[in-house]
């Protein structure tokens, strides 16, 4: 069915994009960090909330969102194989949530890092990224093979309905959170002379404006 495709599709596009996130914080991260001997508990603190942000930000994707509560609505013969599924899932959501507790841990015990607790650290955040990467990959070799043998019909179509309305929401948001810069006026240019380039008198500076913006009011240039 075209309608599962787009919807499959489209989540692989999701999974894609935050597989590039989790490996562009480990790469960054580690070159951060192995260039330092010692880290500042501020370091740190920016690490967990790092962290916190990608792992939070799982449970708004998608595929958490629309497809899995679709699965469980779907034929009841698919629910030991797919609860079998979503608890190694869990498992690795909980590794994950576990290399997050060592970084905050680390950060509420003490001011300053040693080399050993550097690395330490690096081991951390590769483990939380490799932890989420598994689970994305699970996620598309298994899941979404699961979804296609248990959805049927109707079910595809109501979520691509739940998909647009995510999309239109999320769009509105951006455009919400958009900021229109306010409409500066030029400096006035001196008025033909005034000695030295002085600045000319409130109404030589209105007309300068003016001159410098044709076609605009003379009633909002005074408000402005």
């Amino acid at each position: 069915m075209l309608t599962a495709t787009y919807i499959l599709v489209s989540l692989s596009v999701e999974q894609a994009s935050i597989r590039m996130s989790l490996l562009a914080f480990q790469k960054y991260m580690q070159v951060q960090l192995r260039q330092q001997s010692r880290l500042s508990l501020a370091q740190l603190q920016y690490t967990g909330d790092w962290l916190n942000r990608l792992y939070q930000g799982g449970y708004w994707r998608k595929v958490e969102m629309y497809l899995i509560p679709a699965m469980r609505q779907a034929t009841p013969h698919a629910d030991g194989l797919l609860n079998g599924l979503l608890d190694e899932l869990n498992g690795l959501n909980h590794a994950a949530l576990e290399s997050i507790n060592v970084v905050q841990q680390r950060a509420g015990a003490t001011l300053d890092c040693s080399e050993q607790q550097t690395e330490q650290l690096c081991a951390a955040i590769d483990a939380f990224c490799t932890a989420l990467l598994q689970r994305l990959e699970k996620e598309e070799r298994e899941l979404f093979a699961l979804a296609r043998k248990v959805i049927v019909g109707e079910a595809w179509f109501a979520i691509a309905y739940q998909f647009l309305a995510h999309d239109a929401q999320v769009r509105e948001a951006r455009r919400g959170r958009a900021q229109v810069l306010p409409f500066i006026l030029p400096v006035p240019v001196p008025a033909s002379g005034t000695p030295g380039g002085a600045i000319a008198t409130t109404g030589s500076a209105r007309t300068s404006a003016e001159d410098a913006l044709p076609g605009m009011p003379p009633s909002l240039l005074a408000q402005a």
